[in-house]
C-alpha cells in the first residue's frame, strides 16, 4: 500500500523509529536476565550489532520506499538484524549460543514483522472506514 507524498516522510521516520525501538526492547529484555552495572550501556552493547544489521538491511532493500511492507522491508529488516547482528557478535566474541540464536531469530521476527502487520491492518481498516463514509 503506497503512502501519499505528504505522508511518506513521517511514515519513513516512524517505521525507522519503530524498528530501532523493537531492537532496543529486544536488547533490554535480554539484558534484563543478566546483571550489569550500567543498564543503558548494557542495552546499547547488546543492541549495536543488531542495529548495524538493521541499518544494512534498510539500505539493501531501500526500505524508505515501502517502510511498512512485510515484503521485502520487514523480512529484510528481520534477516539483516539477526544475521548481521549474530555475525558481528561472533566477530567481537559476544555470545552466540544456539538457544540465543533461536530466541533472537524468533523474537526479532515477531517484533519486526508484528508491528508492521498491525500497522497494515490498522491502515486497511481506516481505508475501509473512510470508503464506507464516502
Amino acid at each position: 500500500m503506497k503512502s501519499s507524498p505528504s505522508h511518506a516522510a513521517p511514515a519513513r521516520a516512524l517505521a525507522a523509529a519503530a524498528d530501532i525501538a523493537v531492537v532496543l526492547v529486544f536488547a533490554a529484555v535480554g539484558r534484563g536476565f543478566h546483571t550489569v552495572e550500567n543498564p543503558v550501556l548494557g542495552v546499547l552493547a547488546t543492541a549495536w550489532p543488531f542495529l548495524v544489521g538493521l541499518a544494512a538491511a534498510w539500505a539493501a532493500v531501500r526500505a524508505w520506499r515501502r517502510p511498512l511492507a512485510l515484503w521485502p522491508t520487514g523480512i529484510a529488516a528481520w534477516a539483516g538484524a539477526w544475521a548481521i547482528g549474530m555475525l558481528l557478535r561472533a566477530a567481537t566474541g559476544a555470545g552466540t549460543a544456539v538457544p540465543f540464536l533461536v530466541v533472537a531469530l524468533v523474537t526479532l521476527g515477531l517484533l519486526l514483522l508484528g508491528w508492521r502487520a498491525i500497522a497494515l491492518a490498522v491502515r486497511r481498516l481506516s481505508a475501509r472506514a473512510a470508503r464506507s463514509r464516502s
